[in-house]
């Protein structure tokens, strides 16, 4: 198998790789990490008019900001995982370094990552909060289907949402 499709292969091992805070709950059958990132491009077209940034740029950092998690070696790290972010984000650094060396345009990849990972534009700080609301979001989903008390991801959310429309949504979740 050539490079390229090795790379792909990778990437779309995202669609089967279960969100790691919702398997920590004990969720059966959690939603996966390329699930969550399609509705944080949803979030991201529908959004980033009111959040004043370009939604294309905003869409491409929401499409790559979890790819990293592609890598078996890498995978879903949560703040439990007792790796420290230093390890984590070097760990995402060299997986998106290997995938933009094979992948078509994966220099920009790269670049985009890399603006996500630092969270100093305002899209890549969108994105930041974006992500934190597609969590709330699917929390409340799984507590009205489940009856689980999930709304430890619902305040970890408000910790890191500053925009008045998310906070206005984030409110309406509870």
């Amino acid at each position: 198998m050539s490079d390229l499709l090795q790379a792909l292969t990778q990437v779309g091992a995202l669609k089967s790789l279960r969100r790691a805070g919702w398997v920590r709950k004990g969720l059966i059958d959690p939603e996966s990490v390329a699930d969550h990132s399609f509705r944080m491009a949803i979030l991201a077209l529908v959004f980033a008019g009111d959040l004043g940034v370009d939604a294309g740029r905003l869409l491409r950092l929401v499409l790559v900001h979890d790819l990293p998690e592609s890598d078996p070696a890498v995978g879903d790290i949560t703040p439990f995982c007792g790796i420290d972010r230093a390890e984590k984000r070097s760990r995402e650094r060299a997986t998106m370094e290997r995938l933009g060396a094979v992948l078509p345009g994966g220099d920009e990849l790269l670049r985009l990552w890399l603006e996500y990972d630092a969270g100093e534009t305002p899209e890549a700080d969108a994105a930041h909060q974006l992500d934190a609301l597609e969590m709330a979001l699917q929390s409340r989903e799984y507590e009205d289907v489940l009856g689980t008390d999930l709304s430890e991801f619902r305040e970890s959310a408000r910790a890191r949402i500053r925009h008045p429309a998310l906070l206005v949504l984030l409110d309406e979740l509870g």
